[in-house]
């Protein structure tokens, strides 16, 4: 069984997770069968007590739940009510868009109405699996950028290759003030859109990984002031811990990869992005 990576230099500034799965982590909700990695994180994590402790213990302040489905959803709400560092973003994620329906989605709407509930996500397109079909998965993006429009939340996107769709979808919707992608996985043509758009980019550990030179170059050219991190846990570790599972006390490697692309120190990068994330997803 992998064990937890060891914890990095503490950051001299503060930062926040803007995106794990903290359900995942403690073994909530278990991963599927052939998912070591989120398997290894289940055993390996603890608690969210423990998990909250050991990022700040690196300068990680804040963490972002993020929903995936209804039951994910209603955990994330929860914990971010019984936990002060915790915060939760809630949807049906598109690998799962068959199962939005009208009443899901309702309650989808009133858990985003709740304070501590600060994004509607994730939602988007993944064209990389088939496990929804493509009428479902824009059915329920589009439904899911109305519900972050009317409760006023930012709009988190998982946008798994499907660039374009994901761009004109959006284009064609009156979306809310805010807009993430998620663990951004464009170049940068698809940074600058996203930049002419005003659209926040989030950025995690496979931007440390040696063949992402692509997605380094489109951290080069976003603007600061739409950038944001995150780890995606327990999914997506940066280097050098590939293959071990992921938690929100790494983020500090992934952020000092962002500043040396970047030429900018560690410190300003996360004051920017701490102050990025205020905009995003409001005063904490």
């Amino acid at each position: 069984m992998s064990e937890l990576p060891a914890a990095p230099e503490r950051l001299g500034v503060e930062v926040f997770d803007s995106h794990c799965h903290l359900d995942i982590m403690v073994g909530d909700r278990k991963a599927s069968s052939g998912d070591s990695v989120a398997l290894a994180a289940q055993a390996a994590a603890g608690g969210v007590e423990r998990i909250v402790a050991e990022a700040r213990a690196v300068g990680v302040t804040r963490l972002v739940t993020i929903g995936y489905d209804l039951r994910s959803s209603r955990w994330g709400a929860q914990t971010a009510r019984e936990h002060d560092a915790v915060y939760a973003g809630v949807a049906i994620h598109p690998n799962e868009a068959h199962a939005a329906t009208p009443e899901t989605l309702a309650e989808i709407e009133k858990l985003a109405g709740e304070p501590r509930v600060r994004a509607v996500g994730e939602t988007g397109l993944d064209y990389y699996r088939d496990w929804a079909s493509r009428d479902d998965q824009h059915a329920s993006f589009r439904a899911h950028i109305e519900i972050a429009r009317r409760t006023g939340k930012a709009l988190v996107i998982h946008d798994r290759e499907a660039h374009d769709d994901v761009l004109r979808v959006l284009d064609e919707e009156d979306t809310p003030h805010v807009v993430i992608f998620h663990s951004f996985s464009g170049d940068a043509d698809m940074a600058r859109r996203c930049a002419e758009a005003g659209y926040f980019m989030s950025f995690s550990g496979p931007v440390t990984y040696k063949n992402a030179a692509d997605l380094r170059e489109a951290a080069r050219v976003a603007p600061e002031e739409l950038l944001l991190v995150e780890t995606d846990a327990p999914y997506l570790p940066p280097t050098p811990h590939r293959g071990k599972p992921n938690a929100p006390y790494l983020i500090p490697l992934t952020l000092r990869c962002l500043a040396e692309v970047r030429s900018t120190t560690p410190d300003a990068l996360a004051r920017a992005i701490t102050t990025n994330g205020e905009r995003a997803f409001g005063t904490w």
